[in-house]
């Protein structure tokens, strides 16, 4: 989107395209006289990573204020749960069986998509990492419901590319894991947590401890498969170990389809952060 001028100065823009025609000579040709905002190896550079971060923050949150994105309901889950239409080539037999979550996923996005869209489409907008798996299937319900969905995407030593199905505008890429994430909370009216590894479990217990520690405010939190998470967490065992208080296992709720999630956040009554951490002296 063009920024409107807003003052007498002349644009950062205009200087850029200028600068690309300048004659060439040794000197426009050092390094030293690139423009430093396009200058990529200056911007690299390490002194410049508190630069980076502040950019990467603020890129995709201008973008989403531009988009009228007011809230989003966020979508967490495994890269490697596949289609069921694509089961048979999963690596396990475990894999193959949580297929069926691909299919919870799309259809709750679908779901939670027309919910938004019958108002101004811009509250509970479907986010997810952008890859593939239970990814994409929550961005593929937003297509089937004729939505929008974001994606944020994050830089992997191997090869990846957003999935077909996030809204080309709202499709971002973080260098940051950590700005991703702020990105996957700032907006969030309720986290959906479906089967993962380790990616899917960094991104549900920081956020479980952020609404612990009241850090934030607590919205509907579901886990989607019981048998899943009960049999790789003993969340009872950290509880009888005093690790963590009886409160905090009713941070979370079990869900298992999309239509029992829709109806859980539907009837949420909203609830204030946290002024203290239960079972944690003062």
């Amino acid at each position: 989107m063009t920024e409107s001028k807003r003052h007498p100065l002349r644009m950062a823009g205009d200087d850029r395209a200028t600068a690309q025609d300048v004659p060439d000579t040794p000197q426009t040709r050092a390094p030293a006289y690139r423009l430093a905002f396009t200058d990529d190896d200056f911007m690299c550079r390490q002194e410049l990573r508190p630069v980076r971060l502040q950019l990467e923050l603020l890129k995709p949150e201008m973008e989403l204020d531009a988009h009228g994105v007011k809230s989003t309901i966020v979508l967490f889950g495994g890269a490697r749960i596949p289609a069921p239409a694509h089961k048979d080539k999963a690596r396990t037999k475990t894999l193959a069986d949580l297929s069926h979550f691909y299919d919870e996923a799309r259809e709750f996005a679908r779901l939670m998509t027309l919910k938004s869209m019958e108002s101004d489409g811009q509250d509970n907008v479907i986010v997810t990492g952008g890859g593939p798996g239970v990814m994409e299937a929550g961005n593929r319900g937003a297509v089937d419901a004729g939505g929008q969905s974001i994606g944020l995407n994050i830089v992997l030593p191997f090869e990846q590319a957003p999935n077909e199905y996030v809204t080309p505008e709202l499709c971002f890429n973080f260098h940051y894991f950590a700005i991703r994430k702020m990105h996957f909370l700032m907006r969030a009216r309720a986290i959906c947590v479906f089967p993962g590894g380790f990616g899917t479990l960094d991104e549900m217990f920081e956020t479980l401890t952020l609404i612990q520690t009241g850090r934030m405010s607590r919205v509907p939190f579901l886990l989607f498969g019981r048998a899943f998470w009960e049999k790789i967490i003993n969340w009872d065992a950290l509880a009888d170990a005093g690790t963590i208080s009886d409160q905090d296992l009713d941070l979370f709720q079990f869900v298992e389809t999309a239509d029992e999630a829709m109806k859980l956040i539907e009837n949420w009554d909203t609830a204030p952060a946290r002024e203290e951490v239960p079972g944690r002296s003062k």
